[in-house]
């Protein structure tokens, strides 16, 4: 597979991937904090899910465009920020473990922008 088909296949499975856990969790509160425990801001939880459907459109939609540098840099931040608090919180038992397969997941994703950030020349890059 070639590197720009990668990048947009990554765009669009890490776009799904968080407009789906986001959009369960404004649809059905109960069974999202079934699976991922207790919640004692309902509207935290919602407001973040609101955050993160904005992210997963971006996403989507830069899949079709050429800001592939741009995009790179926001999905990495994202993906290891996310990954990090994932860990973080669900190691010191303040979320529940499940939450660290979500860290894992991003993990991946964020080593994949990592590697279009890093990977091919400005030229490339550009004409993707």
């Amino acid at each position: 597979m070639s590197r720009s088909k990668l990048y947009r296949v990554v765009l669009v499975l890490q776009g799904i991937y968080i407009l789906l856990t986001a959009l369960w969790a404004l649809a059905d509160i109960k069974s999202f904090m079934f699976i991922t425990g207790p919640k004692t801001d309902i509207w935290l939880v919602k407001t973040v899910a609101v955050s993160l459907i904005s992210i997963s459109l971006f996403f989507l939609l830069s899949s079709t465009k050429r800001e592939e540098r741009a995009v790179s840099f926001i999905a990495f931040v994202f993906s290891f920020g996310f990954a990090y608090i994932d860990f973080f919180y669900s190691l010191n038992k303040t979320i529940r473990w499940v939450y660290a397969i979500d860290g894992i997941v991003e993990t991946l994703f964020g080593l994949l922008w990592l590697y279009f950030l890093f990977s091919g020349s400005k030229k490339n890059n550009s004409s993707n």
